[in-house]
């Protein structure tokens, strides 16, 4: 994991070297209207309610859990006490980041959703509201954990929501049975390059065309970095975009040749 200096020196970088977040210059007509449509949409929808107010809530939580997480920010697996509110604060995605995401899957009409890292369920809450939802799997390490997120998800009755409790590997195969074909997948979790690139080959046979991955902390480290490379450059790729906190990868065959675009957003 890099460090808040050397990250900020990358995101410094990043804002210098990105493509306007406007659209402005970008002569792809699918990455133009993304931008225009979804990217620069500030409209505040009424399914941004209850995942905020529900946030807020996680704020204010400080009861302990006993969490073991499984991920690169803990390669000992030990189990350690931390607070709900220190979760919420930073594990759970950024709003306009959670709301990115419920407009991608909303734009692409994307109805079968996979979550690689549910945490407290904020980001899940907006999933789960999106028009026309088949099937939202999300998928979580810590037990503790996801019990909170699924009381969630039962109170507010959204009722399209699958939680697996575990590492990722050992239930992948079953968030895939439910989701085959899957049209939208957000891998948040286990931030190291070999996992990250394993999840891609997994999860690639059982994507479409207009299916998209999106992948967050793509320059947590140099591992994750080396791993985002790996992925952007597969010839499956044909369209990627890096938006520094998270990067989207597509394999829309209607692209005369491969794009890659870093955008500020």
């Amino acid at each position: 994991m890099y460090k808040g200096l050397r990250i900020g020196i990358k995101y410094l970088h990043y804002l210098v070297t990105a493509k306007n977040g406007r659209g402005h210059g970008i002569h792809s007509p699918f990455v133009y209207d993304l931008i225009r449509n979804v990217f620069m949409d500030k409209k505040q929808y009424p399914e941004y309610v209850m995942p905020e107010v529900y946030r807020k809530s996680l704020l204010a939580d400080h009861r302990l859990l006993e969490v073991e997480d499984l991920g690169a920010g803990s390669r000992s697996g030990k189990v350690r006490t931390r607070r709900v509110s220190e979760i919420a604060r930073t594990s759970a995605k950024p709003e306009r980041y959670s709301q990115l995401l419920y407009r991608l899957a909303v734009y692409f009409n994307h109805t079968r959703i996979l979550e690689m890292g549910t945490s407290l369920g904020v980001t899940s809450s907006y999933l789960a509201q999106v028009p026309g939802l088949e099937q939202l799997v999300t998928m979580e390490g810590a037990g503790a954990v996801a019990d909170i997120a699924e009381k969630h998800f039962n109170l507010c009755r959204l009722g399209r929501v699958r939680v697996l409790r575990g590492d990722f590997a050992s239930h992948l195969g079953a968030a895939i049975a439910d989701l085959e074909p899957m049209d939208m997948v957000f891998i948040d979790g286990n931030h190291r390059f070999e996992p990250t690139l394993e999840y891609f080959e997994a999860l690639l046979p059982y994507t479409h065309e207009e299916s998209c991955i999106v992948f967050d902390d793509i320059h947590w480290s140099a591992g994750m970095e080396a791993a985002w490379d790996r992925i952007r450059q597969d010839e499956r790729v044909t369209l990627s975009i890096d938006l520094f906190f998270i990067g989207l990868i597509f394999f829309r065959k209607d692209f005369r040749e491969k794009q890659h675009f870093v955008i500020r957003f």
